[in-house]
């Protein structure tokens, strides 16, 4: 019932579709006879205009060559032999098109582009054709079922039949292809008829051969298996005169043949070979008629049952999956760029050298990584694999993906073996123990293996980024890198896995050596490219390659103190370097040698671990492992800004600055806490250093900036003194003030703790302020002016409290009339001091402070002593107040008097403008 609902369907809408047809082909006819009107419309005005005598005596000569120059081009539109035996598919485009000469641009327009056809046509010239060629294959299908089921045939008569629809099929396709097909609809060349009915006969043929082996057994796995072979090979094949869909089905049933056939004792070796077979006949005809698609298609086929082999199979036996990505490997080079020379231009867009390097990459890696392969010895295996794509891609330029793929395994593989490796650093305040576990290779293995591929990847990379330096920069870059990267990575592996941690003199010296060749093949590279010396990115990987190896060589040969200062010294070399070669890759060196000695302080700031440290002020291991450095940073920036200059230079003036802050400060934390870096949290005295050290910083930038100016002199002084007051803010006034803390001040008056923690930062923040003005932003000179005066304003304030209750200070002393009428009295003279410098200096941010202080006494003794005072000082206290507000009216009284006497005077001696129209006297 349902069979008959959908034939019922399909002839209703093949009705439809004719009836549709022959109204567009009713429509064609009435345009064309139209355009025909038109067209003897315009010869016949044409021939009423008179021709020229002199023209008109050659006319019937003219109109005989044009009529046989027509004729001639008639003729040569028709198709020849060739033509007829050429494929009119899609799927044969890329043939046609490599045939065809280049046409003239001139020639072509946008009126001549084809129209897209609509739904009906695409309805009516292809998805029909694709869906016919699907009911035929099914078609086969429910025969055999139709005839399983009513018992009319043997099962060897109802497969001999299949096979004989096949054979049909694929012979009704060739008859098809060789009467001339072509397809008469543009844009209608996917719905190649012959290609069609090839597949349909060559899906036939692989069930007919499949049921024989599977459902009925009359054939072997071995049979079955080669006809299977030979059907999807064949199928293979015929796409040459049929079409790239046609050998994607025929690749498709060839990857599926293994599944297929079930055997007692698979063997891997008939698998991958006869993957092998269907590999190099796909790739074949893929060359020949540029399929890049087909050509990936059946890499990744091979890829996919490599896997599947890996993952499955037990015991592994790797000889078999290296055969067949040799396999892969070979059809790449000698097929697929057949043709094409070694030193064309690098284009890693390449599709099928893409698939190529998933495949065998994903293999090696799982070869020299997979635990469980490994341990059965298919190291050396997955190592000859690498060599091998390391070859392809010298052979072939456009296999540089290979490259890629090579490299990034090789770095995997070891980096593997790295961590597999077990030692304890010192860090964070403890010991860091890492446990590896079991090695992937045993040590033998891997030394060999690490030092093959090593010695492979330096000299071939750096031998093919000499030779192409001069001609193709993305191969020679790509060589490069990899050749810094995969030996640095090799050695540095087998130094963690095998050396000694601490100290290796053996890879230390191997290091050093693999350093200077590095450097040496830059040089090389740098004569070679064009232009020459330019420092590109061939060069530069392998100065990276080189600085990295310096590196490994010191943590190799040196201890802690030693391997930090040395690490921040590195950044002397490429600095000075800048005066024999402009290479841009120098800067950026001295800043990975910042980033180095920064990685190597942070998990240690006390250089050498905290017991080793010692309680010495100054005199220890903080002052080279921050100093040197601290020195190589500021002579790198020199240099740069003398050379190169741009970024690296700023990033080295900020290393330096803060390298610089630094040193002070881990010296004097050292010094404070008797020896304990990383002790209790900072005191007064301790808060008091950092924050002069903060107020100095600021003002040595401030002179840099002067000399030499920069950004990072210029905001970093700027982020010196917010720094600044955001410290002193926090700490001085909150956490660590006295008043809070009842911390002792020291046991000798005025010089004591409140003159280290409040009087000379305030001075040091007025000096700043005072050497930052008409220098730096307005906000940022009244800030620290602001800050400068709260710090003295404190010191006062804490220095009376003192005088009443000594070294200990704190609230919970309490407070007596005496004290609480002096601090009225002291506010007060400091608002008057204030005002009267502001005045002086005509500062309005000192006559501003000066208000508030004033404001913040009249609030005390409005607020406070009113209720707290009693007897004459409460009296004293509002009449001191009311005499120096007054005092202050009058002096502002007589202050804007006088500017306004000073004013007029000024307006009388200065004569008025004369308006634009009037003339000077004349005496």
């Amino acid at each position: 019932m349902f069979d008959g609902f959908i034939g019922t369907i399909a002839i209703v809408a093949l009705i439809y579709f004719v009836f549709r047809l022959y109204s567009r082909v009713g429509a064609l006819e009435t345009e064309v006879g139209k355009l025909r009107a038109v067209a003897r419309q315009q010869g016949r005005d044409s021939a009423a205009d008179p021709l020229p005598s002199e023209i008109a005596a050659y006319a019937p000569e003219l109109a005989d060559q044009a009529e046989d120059e027509a004729v001639a081009a008639r003729v040569d539109d028709l198709p020849s032999d060739e033509d007829a035996e050429e494929p009119a598919g899609p799927w044969a485009r890329a043939a046609r098109e490599a045939a065809e000469p280049e046409a003239e641009p001139a020639a072509t327009s946008e009126a001549s582009k084809p129209a897209k056809p609509d739904i009906e046509t695409a309805l009516g010239t292809r998805w029909a054709v694709w869906v016919g060629g699907l009911a035929l294959a099914f078609g086969a299908v429910f025969l055999i079922r139709y005839s399983i089921e009513a018992g009319i045939f043997g099962p060897r008569v109802r497969l001999s039949l299949a096979a004989l629809l096949g054979i049909l099929l694929v012979g009704a396709g060739e008859f098809v292809r060789r009467t001339g097909f072509r397809v008469p609809v543009q844009g209608a060349a996917g719905a190649y008829v012959p290609g069609i009915l090839t597949a349909a006969g060559a899906f036939a043929l692989f069930g007919t051969v499949y049921a024989a082996h599977g459902i009925y057994g009359f054939i072997g796995p071995a049979a079955s298996f080669i006809l299977l072979g030979v059907i999807g090979v064949g199928t293979i094949a015929a796409a040459l005169v049929h079409g790239q869909a046609l050998a994607g089905v025929g690749l498709l049933g060839s990857l599926l043949t293994p599944m297929l056939v079930a055997s007692q004792a698979p063997s891997p070796w008939s698998l991958f070979g006869y993957l092998a077979i269907v590999l190099a006949a796909n790739t074949a005809v893929a060359r020949i008629r540029s399929w890049s698609l087909l050509a990936s298609a059946g890499i990744l086929g091979a890829g996919v049952w490599s896997m599947v082999y890996l993952a499955e199979a037990f015991p592994v036996d790797p000889a078999p999956v290296l055969f067949i990505q040799l396999v892969v490997l070979a059809a790449l080079v000698l097929l697929w760029f057949r043709g094409r020379t070694a030193d064309e231009p690098t284009n890693w867009r390449d599709t099928p050298s893409i698939a190529a390097a998933l495949t065998t990459g994903l293999s090696a890696c799982a070869l020299l990584v997979v635990d469980e392969l490994v341990f059965t010895g298919s190291a050396p295996w997955g190592a000859a694999l690498v060599a091998a794509m390391v070859a392809a891609a010298w052979l072939r330029s456009r296999a540089v993906t290979i490259l890629h793929a090579a490299g990034l395994v090789a770095v995997v593989a070891f980096a593997r073996v790295a961590l597999a490796a077990d030692f304890s650093v010192y860090a964070f305040d403890g010991i860091l123990i890492f446990d590896g576990g079991m090695p992937s290779m045993p040590q033998s293995t891997a030394m060999l293996v690490g030092i093959l591929l090593s010695l492979l990847f330096l000299a071939l990379g750096l031998w093919t980024a000499f030779r192409a330096a001069s001609g193709d920069a993305l191969r020679s870059a790509s060589w490069s890198l990899w050749a810094a990267a995969v030996s640095v990575t090799i050695v540095a592996a087998l130094w963690f896995a095998f050396g000694y941690v601490d100290r290796d003199y053996r890879y230390a010296f191997a290091m050093l050596a693999l350093a200077g060749v590095l450097m040496a093949g830059a040089e090389m590279i740098s004569r070679r490219e064009t232009p020459a010396l330019a420092g590109g990115w061939a060069v530069s990987f392998a100065l990276a390659g080189a600085f990295a190896a310096a590196v490994v060589f010191v943590h190799a040969a040196f201890g802690t103190l030693l391997t930090t200062i040395l690490c921040g010294l590195l950044a002397l070399a490429p600095a000075f370097a800048t005066r024999l070669r402009s290479w841009p890759a120098l800067g950026w060196l001295c800043v990975a040698a910042v980033a180095v000695t920064i990685a190597r302080i942070l998990p240690d700031p006390t250089i050498i671990g905290a017991s080793r440290l010692g309680t010495m002020p100054v005199f220890n291991a903080l002052l080279p492992g921050y100093g040197l450095p601290a020195l190589a940073f500021i002579a790198a920036a020199w240099q740069l800004g003398r050379t190169t200059g741009g970024a690296p230079r700023i990033v080295m003036e900020a290393a330096a600055a803060l390298f610089a802050l630094l040193t002070v400060a881990m010296l004097v934390r050292h010094a404070m806490n008797a020896g304990i870096i990383d002790g209790a949290e900072p005191r007064l005295a301790e808060q008091a250093i950092y924050t002069l050290i903060a107020l100095g910083a600021g003002a040595i930038l401030i002179a840099l900036d002067l000399r030499s100016p920069s950004p990072v002199f210029r905001y970093g002084s700027m982020a010196a003194g917010v720094v600044s007051v955001l410290l002193i803010v926090a700490q001085h006034f909150g956490f660590q003030n006295p008043l809070f803390t009842n911390e002792s001040v020291g046991p000798i008056p005025f010089i004591d703790l409140i003159l280290l923690g409040y009087l000379l930062p305030g001075l040091a923040a007025a000096a700043v302020a005072a050497f930052a003005r008409n220098r730096r932003p307005a906000w940022y000179v009244a800030m620290l002016a602001l800050l400068s005066a709260t710090l003295i304003f404190a010191w006062a304030t804490l220095a009376l409290r003192r005088l009443f209750h000594g070294e200990y200070l704190g609230l919970v002393n309490g407070m007596g009339q005496v004290e609480t009428y002096a601090y009225s009295a002291l506010w007060l003279a400091i608002g008057v001091l204030v005002l009267v410098v502001g005045v002086r200096l005509r500062s309005q941010v000192l006559r501003i402070a000066s208000a508030v202080v004033i404001a913040v006494a009249v609030g005390k003794v409005f607020l406070f002593d009113m209720s707290e005072l009693e007897g004459v000082l409460r009296a004293l206290s509002f009449i001191g107040l009311g005499a120096v507000l007054i005092g202050i009216g009058l002096f502002y009284q007589r202050l804007l008097v006088r500017s306004r006497t000073t004013d007029a005077a000024s307006a009388e001696v200065t004569p008025p403008a004369p308006a634009p129209g009037d003339r000077p006297a004349v005496p």
